[in-house]
């Protein structure tokens, strides 16, 4: 978990180096674009939440049973979730950084704390699920100031994400397959003041 939020923060200072200090620069100012940052961020935050996914969850819970994955994971002495793990990481990189932030969030949240709170969250969920492989971009202004904020599709990778989201009991959703969008990574950088 620490290791994934010290990479994902390393990715973004590596990237912001040519964003400058009031926040993004036009790309002809030789800096990169704040969809350049997003989307890379998101490769890190996608390929780093399907590994743990497939290759610790759904493996070690799902196909060999040798422990199982649960919200209660601590009282359960199981696996966190890899929604879990995400909010771990993304709470881990808010302590340490305001120059992004993420979320993973969804039209039909088991966790009420992941439902969309502002416009731009609610069109951009609508939109990746009307659009399979599609990406949102916009720009939204909360509070004072201004921020690009890019939603990407949060895809089922493996059976353990569509059975649990399936059987959870305070699902609203319960016909979730492999490779439906269940939901969608949030990304926000604040853009120049």
């Amino acid at each position: 978990m620490k290791n994934i939020a010290q990479s994902t923060l390393l990715l973004a200072g590596t990237l912001s180096m040519g964003l400058g200090m009031a926040g993004c620069a036009p790309e002809d100012a030789g800096g990169i674009s704040p969809q350049q940052l997003t989307d890379s961020l998101h490769l890190v935050l996608e390929s780093d939440r399907a590994v743990y996914t497939k290759n610790v969850v759904n493996r070690l819970a799902k196909e060999e049973g040798v422990i199982k994955a649960s919200e209660h994971f601590m009282d359960d002495k199981a696996l966190p979730l890899p929604a879990q793990m995400f909010r771990f990481g993304a709470e881990t990189v808010a302590s340490k950084t305001d120059a992004f932030s993420y979320s993973l969030q969804s039209l039909w949240p088991i966790n009420k704390q992941n439902a969309p709170r502002t416009e731009a969250e609610k069109t951009g969920l609508q939109f990746v699920v009307d659009n399979p492989g599609q990406n949102y971009y916009t720009e939204e202004k909360l509070g004072d100031k201004t921020y690009f904020t890019a939603v990407y599709p949060d895809v089922a990778v493996a059976p353990v994400c569509a059975s649990c989201h399936n059987e959870h009991k305070d699902t609203p959703k319960t016909d979730f397959k492999i490779g439906d969008v269940m939901g969608g990574v949030v990304i926000r950088v604040p853009l120049g003041s």
